[in-house]
């Protein structure tokens, strides 16, 4: 409801006084790792917690600890020890007299142990995304550098959600991300029907953001009770590449976002500042980026115009008039005599009359469909 804006949202981003950012890795599970983690925790007077949620084998997971480090004192807890036991466990870690606990997952919530500063979590591409942050969560609480380390078996495939969970908690790690880190998970794992009693609903299908938006244009809706225009859809199909080569933008996750940022251009103005931006970050864009830029300023001529369709057939570019456009098709053609004719509705203009400038001439015609559509309307 909150983010239809049905009720207010308020996000708590400010962190506790002295608190730092807990580094956080995601790696593969590796002895000589485990052994240098703890051993660096411990040479620093601190305390490890090592979480490995298989009960049935966690004593395998013991005495592996005590193997890689023979002079760490370890302890184990679980949630199927009995009580009494447990709690002893837990004393004993919380007063420092042990120096390793190797726990399950019954430690990912209401602990509170200011020198236990170092987490390596066995297995991590088998936990949720929520999981995964509260076991984060109980280190760094008392002002030092904390450490999180999430492993995974580098020998067994997992499933393409693990591997977006392992990549949202290496990524969201600054302090106040917790509600990033829910919007996430909640893309990742898929809502329900906001407005029914299904489990499963259209936001994995459509992505959060733009379900959102359309949650919002539909409250919008009904409170003013009147429908809300959707965007129409622009198809363009020019003669040319137009894309973020790997070799301009190497990054696979900033390549993705750049795109993004592209697609949320609105105006001239703003691409010409996403223009400068790629220079700036990197470097003179090459042709491929260039036409991407092109193509996008088309689309912007295009939406202005209300021509929904860019197309080419052969040698022609093609472009259906919007309904009800009254301008001058007369004045079109000998504006653009001899490259262009209109038939039927359908503008056609011939590259080979163009020639080198037709990337010049197809933004031309579409600036003159605006303006004499503009005229059109005023008369």
């Amino acid at each position: 409801m909150a983010l239809a804006g049905i009720r207010d949202l308020s996000v708590i981003q400010t962190p506790p006084e002295e608190r730092l950012p807990i580094k956080t890795f995601v790696t593969a599970d590796d002895d000589d790792l485990i052994k240098e983690v703890i051993q660096r925790e411990l040479q620093r007077g601190g305390q490890v917690f090592y979480v490995y949620n298989r009960v049935q084998t966690i004593k395998k997971a013991e005495e592996r600890v005590r193997r890689l480090v023979p002079q760490a004192r370890v302890v184990v807890g679980h949630g199927q020890m009995p009580e009494s036991t447990l709690a002893d466990v837990m004393v004993k870690f919380v007063k420092g007299e042990a120096d390793v606990l190797v726990c399950s997952t019954i430690i990912e919530s209401g602990l509170d142990i200011p020198n236990a500063n170092t987490i390596v979590v066995v297995d991590a591409h088998r936990m949720g995304l929520a999981q995964l942050y509260q076991l984060r969560g109980r280190v760094g609480r008392a002002g030092q550098r904390a450490y999180a380390y999430f492993l995974y078996n580098p020998l067994r495939s997992h499933s393409e959600n693990a591997d977006k969970r392992l990549d949202v908690i290496s990524e969201l790690h600054d302090l106040g991300s917790g509600f990033k880190l829910a919007l996430k998970d909640l893309e990742i794992r898929g809502a329900g029907n906001l407005l029914g009693v299904e489990q499963h609903g259209a936001i994995a299908a459509v992505g959060l953001e733009l379900y959102n938006s359309m949650l919002r244009d539909a409250v919008e809706s009904q409170k003013t009770g009147t429908p809300v225009e959707m965007p129409a859809g622009l198809t363009l199909d020019l003669p040319i590449e137009h894309f973020l080569p790997r070799e301009y933008v190497p990054d696979e996750k900033l390549r993705l976002q750049v795109y993004h940022d592209l697609a949320a251009v609105v105006d001239e103005q703003g691409l010409e500042a996403a223009e400068r931006n790629l220079a700036d970050r990197f470097g003179k864009p090459p042709g491929p980026v260039r036409n991407l830029v092109y193509a996008l300023r088309v689309k912007l001529l295009a939406r202005a115009a209300g021509i929904a369709a860019v197309e080419t057939d052969g040698d022609w570019l093609v472009m259906r008039l919007p309904a009800g456009w009254n301008g001058d098709e007369r004045r079109l053609e000998s504006q653009f005599r001899s490259i262009l004719y209109v038939r039927f509705g359908k503008v056609r203009i011939s590259m080979t009359q163009a020639g080198a400038q037709w990337k010049e001439r197809l933004l031309d015609v579409l600036g003159e469909i605006e303006r004499l559509g503009r005229i059109a309307v005023a008369v």
